[in-house]
């Protein structure tokens, strides 16, 4: 039977990052859950904050969520972590954090390109000030190019990236994601550069620097479809007239609606779907054409399935072993037993013992979930403790 890890704070001595310190001068999502993972893992994360109003999602409300005095959003993120509020402009404060840094494992900031420096932060100062440290930089779209002082938000790189592109059906409008996807795949690969750059420290003693923008993680997640264009002699493909999903796979993949509720087909022969759902017309297909006639073949199947629920039908193709699932919605999730079984949420505690239900690190670590009981800190909230510590 699986047992729990408890996670964030000043570290867990049964964790993998047990004993480091991070330093994290960034706010909203992508550099704040790149944070969190290391805090997940065991990692000590020092927030440090404007002390006017700190990090600015601490007031991002998401329909008026509020959880101590902040946004929910904002302990969602946050969890687990401490807070210490400096004015980077105020010389005895940035003195202080200086002598952080100094002492610090890893660095983390989503500064626009050149105000670190500006500080008297950027990479070559703090080198010098410790070589051990692993300095990580969260931008909107790199260093360099055009776009380099472009305002750094998902909905905006989700457009520039041509992802919005990519979903809905041919004569829809552009569809973003639902999520800030881009933001949390950018906080993943940094996360990912700063444990690549502390395992090196281990072999090599020396930090380093790691660097990921917004827009190469939106890059690099449509790797697929995007190097497919790239190495193609046609024309730029286009999205599917019928249930769109993947603008490169044939028929039936797609969402469907039924009599009552959503299915999602994957990848079916589609002559076994026709002879399944009692659908005889797609006999005529062969798999040399699930491509071309894709929307034909999706346009039989959309009209068909409106005749049963979802239950009906998947009763049928679950049985069969053809890839499909119900479309959920929360409320539909949250009361599947699969839900259950995974423990996927957990509630964290503010200082005054008020809790609030949020998700869970995704990671087991030796078979064990991974949990972090704390909420976000209050701004400032452990500098007292800190600059003590700083002091001895």
């Amino acid at each position: 039977m699986e047992t729990e890890q408890r996670a964030g704070g000043a570290g867990f001595d049964g964790l993998p990052l047990a004993g480091l310190t991070i330093l994290d001068f960034s706010q909203f999502l992508a550099g704040p859950s790149c944070a969190l993972r290391l805090a997940d893992l065991g990692s000590r994360v020092i927030k440090i904050e404007r002390r006017d109003g700190g990090d600015a999602s601490r007031t991002l409300f998401l329909a008026d969520m509020v959880f101590d005095g902040t946004s929910a959003l904002f302990h969602t993120i946050n969890r687990g972590k401490q807070s210490y509020a400096a004015d980077l402009k105020d010389d005895d404060d940035l003195a202080a954090v200086r002598r952080l840094i100094a002492r610090a494992d890893v660095l983390i900031h989503n500064f626009r390109p050149g105000i670190m420096d500006r500080l008297g932060l950027g990479w070559e100062a703090v080198q010098a000030l410790n070589p051990r440290l692993i300095y990580a930089g969260v931008s909107g779209y790199g260093p360099d190019g055009p776009w380099r002082d472009r305002p750094g938000q998902d909905l905006l790189v989700q457009s520039l990236s041509g992802m919005a592109w990519l979903s809905g059906n041919a004569d829809d409008a552009p569809v973003p994601a639902g999520l800030s996807i881009t933001d949390m795949m950018a906080g993943a690969q940094l996360c990912q550069g700063i444990l690549a750059l502390l395992v090196r420290r281990g072999i090599t003693g020396r930090g380093g620097r790691v660097d990921v923008s917004l827009m190469e993680a939106a890059i690099d997640l449509q790797f697929e479809h995007l190097s497919a264009y790239l190495n193609r002699s046609g024309p730029m493909p286009g999205r599917s007239g019928v249930a769109n999903a993947n603008i490169y796979l044939g028929a039936p993949y797609g969402l469907y609606e039924t009599a009552s509720g959503y299915i999602a087909l994957a990848m079916a022969p589609v002559d076994r779907l026709g002879a399944l759902l009692d659908l005889p017309a797609l006999a005529d297909f062969t798999p040399d054409i699930w491509f071309a006639e894709r929307d034909t073949i999706k346009a039989l199947l959309r009209n068909h399935l409106l005749a049963r629920d979802a239950q009906h039908w998947l009763a049928i193709l679950e049985g069969a072993g053809i890839w499909c699932a119900p479309v959920l919605d929360w409320p539909a999730l949250v009361a599947e037993p699969a839900f259950a079984a995974l423990a996927a949420t957990q509630a964290i505690t503010a200082p005054d013992g008020a809790t609030m239900m949020t998700t869970r690190c995704p990671i087991r670590i030796d078979g064990e979930i991974l949990r972090s009981p704390l909420a976000a800190p209050r701004l400032g909230a452990d500098g007292p403790t800190i600059d003590q510590e700083m002091a001895s």
